[in-house]
This record gives C-alpha cells, structure tokens and sequence, in this order.
C-alpha cells in the first residue's frame, strides 16, 4: 500500500534522496573525466607540449589518432545492453562501483601501456575502459528512478546530469594544464584515475540501491520516497520485459533519433575540439586548455537555468511535459546545427568568433538533459535502465563512428575546408534528429511499461494514472 498519510512537512527539504544525487553526479564527474581526456591526452602526446623534456612524444597518423578517439566506444557498445540487465539483477550500486572502480585502474595502467605498445596499447586500453564504463549509464538512470520521488525528478535528475558537463571541463581544461605541467601527458591518466577510485570509496560508504534498504535515512524521508515508488518497484520485480513493446514503440525510436543525432554533434566537439583548436585556430596548449573547457563550462551552468526554467513552467502548468522535452530537445539540437554551418567558414583570422560560436554551440546543448536524455523514464519508470541499455547502445555506435568519420575527413588538420565538411555532416544529423523527435516523441507512459491486465492490476493502476495526471512533473525521469 501506498503511505498516503506521510507528512509532507516532516519530509527533510535536503535529505538521503539528495545525497544519491550528489553521488552520481560526482560519479558522472569522474567517469566523464576517464573518458573524455583522451582528446587533450593524444594532442599532447603527438605535439610535444610537455615542459618535461624526458617524456616520449609520438608520431601517430591522422587514422590512428581516431582509433584511439573512437576505441573506447567499441567497448562501450557491447556493455550497454548488458549494464541493463546486471543493474536490474545485481542493483545499481554493485554494477556502477565495479564498472568505475575498472575504468579507473586502467587509467592507472595506461602510460605503461603506452610506453610498451604504442597507440595499438591505448586503443586496447580503452576499449577495456568502455567495457567497464558501459554498464555504467543504465545504472544512474535506475538508480534515480529508485530514489527521486515522482514530483522530484526532473530536479534530481537534471542535477545528477550536470556532472556529464562538469567531468567535461575537468576532462579538457584540467587534463591540459596536466599536460603542459611537468606531470605531462601521463599525470592526465594517473589524476584521472585517483578521482575514479576516490569515488569509488565515498560511494560503497554513502549508496544505497533503495530508499529501504539505506541506512540512517529517517523515517518520514523513506515512507515519502517508498510510498510514491513502490507500485513501480512491485511490479518490477514480476513483470516480463516487454521486449515487442519496445520494439513497436514509434516514442522509443523517436528518441534514439534525438539521442544519437546529439551524440554526434555532441561527440565531435568532445572528441576533436582540441584539435581543431590547434589545427585551424593554432592555440597552444595554455590557451587550448582554456579555450577547449570553456564551451563545456558555459553548458554545465546552462543546465542549471534550464532546470529552473523547467521547474517554473511545470508547476504553472506553462507547457505540458512532452511539449517542455521537444522544446529543450529543439534548442538543444538546432541552435548548435545552425552554429556548426556558420563555424565551418571561419578562419584563423578571426579567431574571437570562432570561439565564440564554438562556446555558444556547445554550450546551450545542455538543453537535450531535460530535452530526451530523461525521457527513458517518461516512457518507462519500471523499465528504465533496459530502455537507457538500449539507447546507450546505440549512442555508443555512433560516437565511436564519429571520430573515424573525421579521421577520413580531415588529413590536414590545418584545412579549414576539411572541418568544414566535419561541421555540416554534424549539422545535418543534429537537424533531422530533432525532425524525427518532434514529429513521434512523447513524455506519456507507455503501455507496455506495465504489461499487466487492468484486472489484475486493480485500482492500483488506476491509481497511477490519477497521480501522474494530477502533477505534470510526475512524469520526469
């Protein structure tokens, strides 16, 4: 039964719910980090910007360079489906602190590997990362789908997000300052990894798969978090995966569209931004540091406004969910579309522009949080982290391609026309994939997120229904 007779007052306004939170966001940080520092990494490591003259420098090819980029993608692919089902077997704080705990003594590992075997080493090394990494998403989709009560989830949700964008600039300005110190291109994996495992510790110590099993959360907390989640935690644990509803479902493919076309333009700014800068703008390391984590620092406080302003329309009833989500996704994915044409005819003469594009591109892409990113949970709160399995998927077979892409596109770094034809591709998937999301997507539960009869499900069901129609933030995450 439902607790409806909780005390809303004696609910704590920051309590254990906001404490799982924080700790994927700071997982989001460290894991974002081990897996974006490898764009500064390889530039540093080919360009010999290291004050430390005895570290080895390499001269790697063009493709081999988007090997590296695109390695850890090939492993991430094959993991996400399985980190699904693992989260939903074993529970999310198992299989996210063993997926992290990997990727982070790999990076340990890796100016070993490197010194041993060159870039074929990263790309192994990598690959391994992504293996371990890629059980990691599903996890923090489940995991606040556990936590965050109904009303609740788009604030926990977007918060614990906003820590792709914060490992995003660590990964680029903290990663390049490593570089052009006296620790090199080395010290960027060894502080990767020290973050990683330091996280790895505060988790096992303060996680908890669910409210009712925490300990030291008080009472009226856990009967708030348990009462408003535990229809859905109920019939997780009976019903079947409804595999053909999935699989039929027009919303779920609308937002794979929206999720991989972000993933491109997302990706390619991830992954080639350094070198782009370098290449077309000739910045060195200093200034690429900055400049390169600039654009990811812009999106991660971008994410906080739009957070706010999302809360403020929910609760006055502005726009219902499904129109919030197209249009976050729409700014998310035609603004950086739009920004990307215009990027591909600037030169190194006019550098302030260029950068101002590129920050301004990246930055207002922290829309697509609240735009599709948390819709997994719209279309599916029981099924959650299968349907995050998927889309991850898919998103990891798209960001692995995309660095090959631009390794055949671009030859000569230093060609603006190479990149053009790199941002137009990108410009184009951005457009189409909002197209698509527009038209089919959706922020309703789906049916077949509870494949039980109504008359097996009774009033329960019902019940359900009145409630997430009753508060229009009830259908976040």
């Amino acid at each position: 039964m439902v607790d409806s007779d909780v005390e809303l007052e004696k609910v704590p306004r920051l309590g254990l719910r906001h404490l799982q939170a924080l700790l994927l966001f700071l997982g989001l940080v460290v894991n974002t980090t081990l897996q974006f520092n490898v764009g500064v990494a390889v530039v540093a490591m080919t360009n010999a910007t290291s004050v430390n003259a005895e570290l080895p420098h390499y001269n790697w090819t063009e493709p081999q360079k988007s090997y590296v980029l695109s390695s850890f993608y090939w492993g991430s692919a094959l993991t996400q489906f399985a980190g699904g089902y693992l989260c939903k077997r074993f529970g999310a704080k198992t299989v996210l602190f063993w997926g992290s705990f990997g990727s982070a003594l790999l990076s340990a590992w890796t100016p070993q590997g490197i010194y041993m075997a060159g870039w074929r080493a990263y790309c192994a090394i990598r690959l391994m990362q992504g293996l371990c990494q890629g059980l990691t998403l599903p996890c923090i989709h489940q995991h606040l789908a556990n936590w965050a009560p109904a009303v609740e989830r788009t604030r926990l949700g977007a918060f614990a997000y906003t820590g792709f964008d914060c490992g995003n600039v660590l990964a680029m300005y903290a990663a390049g300052m490593l570089a052009s110190s006296s620790l090199g291109w080395p010290g960027i994996s060894y502080v990767s990894a020290a973050l990683g495992l330091m996280w790895c510790l505060l988790w096992l110590l303060l996680g908890a798969n669910r409210a009712s099993e925490a300990r030291c959360i008080g009472r009226a907390e856990q009967r708030y978090i348990v009462g408003d989640l535990q229809r859905s935690v109920r019939r997780e644990r009976k019903l079947a995966i409804p595999w053909r509803g999935i699989f039929t479902s027009a919303p779920f493919y609308a937002l794979l569209c929206a999720r991989c076309a972000d993933t491109w333009g997302l990706a390619t700014m991830q992954a080639e931004l350094p070198a782009y800068l370098n290449g077309v703008l000739g910045l060195e390391m200093h200034s690429n540091a900055f400049f390169s984590a600039l654009p990811f620092l812009l999106m991660w406080a971008m994410c906080y406004v739009y957070l706010i302003i999302a809360d403020v329309l929910l609760q006055r009833r502005c726009l219902s969910l499904t129109a919030l989500r197209k249009t976050y996704n729409s700014i998310a994915l035609w603004t950086p579309a739009a920004i990307m044409l215009a990027l591909g005819f600037v030169d190194a003469t006019q550098k302030p522009l260029a950068l101002a594009l590129v920050t301004l591109s990246v930055g207002v892409s922290s829309a697509a949080t609240i735009g599709s990113e948390l819709n997994t949970i719209d279309l599916s709160p029981v099924h959650a982290s299968i349907l995050s399995g998927i889309s991850s998927t898919f998103t990891n077979l798209v960001a692995m391609l995309t660095p090959l892409v631009v390794g055949v596109l671009v030859k000569h770094p230093t060609e603006r026309s190479e990149w053009q034809l790199v941002f137009s591709i990108a410009a184009a998937v951005l457009f189409a994939g909002n197209v698509i999301y527009l038209i089919w997507g959706t922020a309703e539960t789906q049916p077949w997120n509870d494949n039980e009869s109504k008359s097996e499900a009774g009033s329960d069901f019902e019940d359900a229904k009145l409630e997430i129609a009753a508060e229009p933030t009830y259908k976040k995450t």
